[in-house]
């Protein structure tokens, strides 16, 4: 509609009678409307930040908000607590050398002291590096001829020695540990070499090291996959975008306290699931943030409510409500209920806890849909295909009335998790990646980062030096945790 009417335009419409203003005014009234709707969403979106939305840390910027924690005051001061590990650096009772400074002459009356008696020593220790140089090592492999039947005979090189010239187990998994795992770009990798072992490797050695070490984790991958499809009782899942070869792609994660497992897929909803093989044949709780693709697999889930409280807080900031602010201290006091039961090492809350938890929370719900009723198609309007869009306050009710079990799914069952949060630290190190690398160039390059991650963030979670883990690896003896069922 053209808003910039002259007088004349205006004076015209009047003069055409009662119904025309009427029809003016109705034009107006809905562009109105439409630009105050349209206004309403740009202000939401400019009002989002990681504190309130999904959105990361990174997009913050400067103005960053202030962080303003639900937890309740735990009356400790900041900082260590006593009894946590430290890493203060002491004094050990067999160093490696010994120098020995000796006091030659008196500094009172400088007469000489060497051959006084040694009275005690004062010690102090210094941590250091020695230098580091590049070993090389031939292998020299025997040939004889037997003097009885004159049958050329060679001895067999180790069955890791397989080239004229290579790299060792060392040098790969370092290699392998600063790019995949610090997230080095190559040519930092080689520099980092030459900087402290006085040689560079190239590019392409660096590659085939990591290449190597993603076939030699394959099956650990695999193995892992199964166990977390088929005997692990809870599951967190989450997806990322990132970008391969000029076009987005998602990276999937399945993960649990002990068990990570990665891959990639050009989607991200149920095709990219169904071939990924888990959610359609797993055995235990998923664990999600809500997207509706996970839905579609079995009837055990777990929201994540971490996710929950930043919305929430986000309608508080935006559309303040009452219900808004008790569903947050509402979610807060059921977690901190089932902390305190599982310090108390009881397996679940009473009955009279439940029910009452429950009809608070049914009461909150039904306060919410009341003051924030469904919209409707309007009238006179062409119908769009979909569902009328809600306002943020409806979309999130919705969820809290459709799945209540499963946003509650962590006050019936104590193995449930109150959040996803693990599966969200696990998939960070992606984002990560992008910031450093930008993207991946090709699929196989994609699948090598995918299968060692998830071999590492494994190691990891079961108390193993990464490096540990990379040398088993190129030692042809990948580490797979014990509890996992090889059968």
């Amino acid at each position: 509609m053209n808003l910039d009417l002259s007088n004349e335009e205006i004076r015209a419409v009047y003069q055409q009678g009662e119904d025309a203003v009427v029809a003016l005014i109705q034009q107006l009234l809905k562009t109105i409307k439409d630009l105050s709707a349209r206004s309403q969403v740009l202000e939401d979106r400019l009002a989002k930040n990681s504190g309130n939305s999904s959105k990361p840390p990174s997009s913050d910027g400067y103005q960053k908000p202030a962080p303003k924690s639900l937890r309740k005051r735990h009356g400790r001061k900041s900082g260590g607590q006593p009894g946590h590990p430290g890493n203060t650096l002491k004094a050990v009772e067999s160093p490696d050398r010994i120098e020995v400074h000796q006091a030659k002459e008196c500094k009172h009356c400088h007469r000489s002291l060497e051959n006084v008696a040694v009275k005690t020593h004062e010690c102090r220790q210094v941590f250091d590096i020695p230098k580091v140089e590049i070993e090389v090592t031939e292998h020299q492999s025997e040939i004889k001829v037997c003097p009885y039947c004159g049958e050329k005979n060679k001895a067999d090189f180790p069955e890791t020695v397989t080239q004229p010239v290579q790299y060792g187990p060392e040098i790969k998994a370092q290699a392998v540990y600063l790019n995949q795992y610090q997230l080095m770009p190559l040519e930092r990798t080689a520099e980092t070499f030459e900087a402290l072992y006085r040689h560079r490797p190239s590019e392409a050695s660096l590659i085939t090291a990591c290449q190597e070490a993603a076939n030699q984790v394959k099956p650990v991958n695999e193995a892992i996959k199964t166990q977390i499809t088929t005997q692990e009782d809870v599951v967190h899942f989450d997806e990322t975008g990132l970008r391969l070869g000029g076009k987005t792609h998602w990276l999937h994660s399945a993960s649990t306290e002990r068990l990570t497992y990665y891959t990639v897929h050009r989607k991200r909803g149920q095709q990219a699931m169904d071939a990924v093989g888990i959610l359609p044949n797993l055995m235990g709780c998923a664990i999600h943030d809500g997207w509706r693709s996970y839905f579609k697999y079995g009837d055990r889930h777990g929201l994540c409510n971490a996710h929950h409280l930043r919305k929430l807080k986000f309608l508080e900031e935006r559309y303040p409500q009452p219900w808004v602010t008790q569903m947050s201290t509402l979610l807060v006091d059921i977690k901190d209920t089932v902390d305190k039961a599982k310090e108390n090492q009881s397996t679940c809350l009473t009955e009279k806890q439940l029910s009452d938890f429950e009809r608070q929370y049914d009461l909150l719900v039904e306060e919410g849909l009341k003051a924030n009723p469904l919209r409707e198609p309007e009238e006179g309007v062409p119908r769009k295909r979909g569902r009328v869009k809600q306002a943020p306050a409806r979309n999130l009710l919705e969820t809290f009335k459709t799945h209540k079990n499963f946003v509650l799914a962590f006050m019936y069952a104590f193995k449930v998790p109150f959040d996803n949060n693990l599966a969200e630290r696990d998939i960070r190190m992606m984002k990560l990646k992008q910031k450093i690398s930008g993207c991946f160039r090709t699929s196989q390059g994609c699948d090598t980062f995918s299968l060692i991650r998830g071999y590492i963030s494994t190691a990891r979670k079961n108390g193993v030096n990464v490096l540990d883990a990379l040398r088993q690896a190129f030692d042809k003896n990948p580490y797979l945790p014990a509890f996992i069922n090889q059968g």
